[in-house]
């Protein structure tokens, strides 16, 4: 994981679309991606019997349902302090983005960039 240069625009957005899932939702965790094509989307957790997914994994199943087919940013607004391992796996299968680690209140802790 790194620091990262200021985020662009762009980035800031997908973190802002993350933090007000997580609040929408009263989840302990939002996200959102970017795909290739510009177009975000944006999830909490799923928690049923027969299935469990992180919002991260939700948010890039929404955009591989779309249509996408690569990643540009991902962003995961948490109280935790790392991504969690699926989430990092999740990413890497379109392609690695960058994934920004944001705290509840919207403020950058980390990027991880996935070479």
């Amino acid at each position: 994981m790194s620091e990262s240069a200021p985020l662009d625009p762009e980035d800031k957005k997908i973190i802002t679309l993350a933090r007000s899932a997580r609040a929408r939702g009263g989840a302990a965790e939002g996200a959102a991606v970017r795909d290739e094509t510009g177009r975000t989307y944006v999830a909490g957790p799923v928690a049923l019997p027969s299935l469990t997914l992180t919002a991260l994994q939700t948010a890039v199943a929404m955009a591989v349902a779309s249509g996408a087919k690569s990643l540009e940013a991902a962003a995961i607004v948490t109280e935790a302090t790392a991504p969690a391992d699926e989430d990092r796996a999740v990413v890497a299968d379109l392609g690695g983005a960058p994934i920004h680690l944001a705290a509840p209140d919207g403020t950058l802790r980390s990027t991880l960039t996935q070479d």
